[in-house]
């Protein structure tokens, strides 16, 4: 029998034990819940706007079979790209604001806005020859003559939403790095039921077929961009916004450089999805094959923008408490966003096995475009799971301004892994679109692998030194 002092010590031992786990559990709810009020209007804003495209290629998709091919080329190739390196250099946006959010030097956050709108302002006007000329590039890369000559025509109607990204996405990064996510949720959930309601009327009703579609996809972004600007500049960023100021067009280089190494860190994966669906173009039955992959494409990204509020959650987290000298904060609050993405990640895996069949039906009214998707629905499934790591661990280097080694680690996965196996099953094992997104799938792989590696072995020690540099010197 133990004696009443063993006895004292193993209640003390006890005490501790539930106290260190009460601790614990208290830590996981407070960074839960300061993840969430972050992740769940990021995943709003990007689920809405990707559910904008999606509406319209469904929309495209009950017009003909050509105009979806077209449609959905202009969208995986010169969408996806544009948007890819925008959001990618609107990240940095979010990086400089959160730290200096996190540092308390509110002042400097509207300067940062003002920097961006300027430099990828300039960026999307160099975007804009490859979407007048659309046609004759789609045409140099092998597509078909009647689906190259539609997308270009539909190619002409994304200029504007091209330039409204420009100012919208990174107002959203503004907004988000001092946690204003609200008044983000709201504008971006009328986003969408504005195009919803206006792709209805525009098409179903009025019949205006493939300008009602794009009209509809144009309004919907200039009134979230109105709401955005009406809300900065109408008082209700008193602290962080003091008006237009010169101070914006000094030290334009840094900021040009650390967006680069941002644009092209997102543009590489996008462009990724870009060259597959181009490889979908050159299969026996192009048509039926760039459908069925889009279709698969959508359903994945459209997952992916859920992940994407991981994305930028972690973001904000990170270049937060870096921005107050807490890195073991910032490790913390890594390890909690990683967790749930992946908890949420097996849930959807699940429902895509589920349900898989059914999904093209969505889309489409084609037999033969169906019959495809469902054979890409288990790959389909391992690919969403995937969907949930990446994006957490990209976020983790956005918030530590470590978009260069990111961009290196992409090119690696995607174009030397990724690429190669695709081609070699599609082609060579006759495994065609199936081929192609198994390809796909090794690339992520590699990617996930490598990310995780890199994230593990950060010193967030010094990563609070860096970011008090990037402080003094932005």
């Amino acid at each position: 029998m133990m004696g009443s002092g063993q006895e004292e010590r193993a209640r003390l031992i006890v005490y501790e034990e539930d106290e260190m786990n009460q601790g614990f559990k208290r830590r996981v709810w407070e960074e839960s819940k300061r993840m969430w009020a972050i992740a769940f209007p990021a995943m709003v804003c990007r689920v809405t706007t990707y559910g904008a495209y999606v509406v319209s290629q469904a929309s495209f998709g009950h017009i003909t079979q050509v105009d979806l091919a077209a449609y959905a080329l202009v969208q995986t190739i010169l969408v996806r790209f544009s948007n890819g390196i925008l959001l990618g250099m609107a990240s940095v946006t979010e990086t400089l604001c959160g730290e200096a959010y996190g540092a308390k030097q509110y002042d400097i956050l509207g300067v940062h806005l003002q920097r961006s709108w300027i430099v990828n302002s300039a960026v999307a006007t160099a975007m804009v020859p490859f979407y007048v000329y659309a046609t004759p590039l789609l045409r140099v890369l092998g597509q078909e003559e009647d689906i190259a000559v539609a997308a270009g025509i539909i190619s002409l109607w994304f200029i504007p939403v091209l330039y409204l990204n420009v100012y919208g996405m990174t107002m959203q990064m503004f907004l988000q790095a001092q946690h204003k996510n609200t008044v983000v949720t709201w504008l971006f959930t009328i986003l969408f039921f504005v195009h919803a309601l206006l792709s209805w009327v525009f098409v179903y009703i009025m019949n205006w077929g493939l300008p009602g579609v794009m009209i509809a996809l144009i309004i919907a972004f200039g009134v979230k961009v109105l709401g955005e600007a009406i809300y900065i500049f109408g008082g209700w960023c008193p602290v962080t916004w003091k008006g237009f100021d010169r101070a914006a067009f000094a030290e334009l280089m840094p900021v040009l450089k650390s967006s680069t190494s941002s644009g092209v860190m997102l543009c590489i994966q996008v462009w990724y999805n870009a060259v597959l669906v181009l490889l979908a173009g050159y299969m026996k039955y192009a048509t039926v094959a760039i459908s069925a992959f889009s279709i698969c494409l959508n359903v994945s990204t459209w997952e992916l923008m859920i992940c994407l509020g991981f994305l930028g959650a972690a973001c904000v987290r990170v270049s937060n408490e870096l921005g107050r000298g807490n890195g073991k904060a910032a490790k913390f609050s890594v390890e909690v966003i990683l967790y749930t993405s992946l908890f949420i990640g097996i849930f959807f895996w699940i429902l895509c096995l589920a349900f898989g069949h059914q999904i093209s039906y969505l889309f489409t009214s084609s037999e033969e475009v169906a019959k495809a998707v469902s054979s890409l629905s288990v790959p389909l499934a391992f690919s969403i799971l995937l969907n949930n790591v990446g994006p957490v661990l990209s976020g983790v280097a956005i918030g530590c301004g470590s978009q260069g080694l990111v961009a290196i680690v992409n090119m690696c996965s995607y174009y030397v892994i990724g690429i190669p196996v695709g081609v070699l099953l599609a082609y060579a094992a006759d495994l065609e679109v199936k081929g192609i997104w198994i390809g796909m799938m090794c690339g992520m792989v590699t990617q996930t692998i490598a990310l995780l590696y890199i994230t593990w072995k950060i010193d967030w020690a010094e990563e609070v030194k860096k970011a008090s540099k990037r402080l003094s010197h932005f």
